[in-house]
């Protein structure tokens, strides 16, 4: 069984054969173990110039709806002329 990774803070320069390449020396990620390798090879490293996240991939957690995203804007007020 595979094992998915996290993979954030990337270059928007970056393209899939890259990451192919950076990960490649980590073998294919079909064990927990080449994923462990390849988490602590590459997490904090730099690619194009950002430092690579990775880590284990999590689901995503269930938030109720309505939640999350929108920024705060302060109390509202009625509008009057």
């Amino acid at each position: 069984m595979s094992t998915k990774l996290f993979v954030g803070n990337l270059s928007f320069n970056l393209t899939e054969n890259d990451l192919q390449d950076a990960f490649a020396a980590f073998g294919t990620m079909s064990s927990k173990e080449e994923a462990d390798k390849a988490i602590a090879g590459l997490n904090g490293k730099p690619l194009d110039g950002r430092a690579l996240t990775v880590n284990e991939a999590r689901p995503r957690e269930e938030r109720p709806p309505g939640e999350g995203g929108g920024r705060d804007r302060g109390p509202r007020r009625p509008y009057s002329r």
